[in-house]
């Protein structure tokens, strides 16, 4: 498929995706959402640049904006990006594991994204556009839809092979990141090999990939 081709498939996905509410009204797994849903995603024909998330937090599903928090505030650092390039969709696609913020349980953390997003959208959405030249991966729902091969494996591991190789980081498809949310301060702390080594690479990654747009 050409890169930029208009495509009404595509056009017609976003629509879907942005009206659903299967994951209220027709639920497959566990409870229904208790609030009402608020599909957020950003995506065109011309992104060369995938970032994969979880799914929406509550701020979030307030503005109905992805990372709008100070995770995207990290985010943005690490990635090189100003707002005005994060927030472009022929720039950058932002597609998270689950499209609706899932809610949170008694201890106030946020609720895994709901499976319905997977099963429903995710193969056809990705298979309606041309293949993204660097996909980037936050968080273990996303490596494994991304990078099923690794499925199971600590997410730390998983970034942490990524130094075995820079030569063959430099050119990978798949890039995982650990979620740039500020209670990963300490894991950033323990592991300062990622800013250190693997930032660098990545942003270079990014400004080549943003250059050919």
């Amino acid at each position: 498929m050409k890169r930029g081709a208009p495509s009404a498939d595509l056009d017609e996905l976003l629509a879907a995706i942005r009206a659903c509410r299967r994951c209220r009204d027709d639920h497959l797994y566990g409870a229904p959402l208790p609030h009402e849903p608020r599909p957020v995603l950003q995506l065109s024909g011309r992104s060369r640049i995938l970032l994969a998330g979880q799914a929406p937090g509550a701020r979030v599903h307030a503005s109905g904006q992805p990372f709008t928090d100070p995770s995207g505030d990290r985010l943005r650092d690490w990635l090189g990006v100003s707002e005005q390039t994060f927030y472009d969709p022929d720039r950058l696609a932002i597609v998270p594991m689950g499209f609706c913020f899932p809610g949170t349980n008694p201890r106030g953390a946020d609720h895994p994204p709901r499976r319905e997003c997977r099963r429903t959208w995710h193969d056809a959405l990705f298979a309606s556009r041309p293949p993204f030249d660097l996909t980037l991966v936050i968080g273990t729902y996303a490596r494994d839809y991304h990078l099923p091969a690794h499925k199971g494996e600590p997410l730390t591991k998983t970034i942490a092979r990524q130094l075995e190789s820079l030569e063959a980081t430099k050119t990978a498809p798949v890039l995982v990141l650990p979620h740039p949310s500020w209670r990963n301060t300490a894991w950033l702390k323990r592991n300062p090999w990622f800013e250190a080594q693997l930032l660098p690479i990545i942003k270079d990654r990014i400004r080549k990939a943003l250059d050919r747009a």
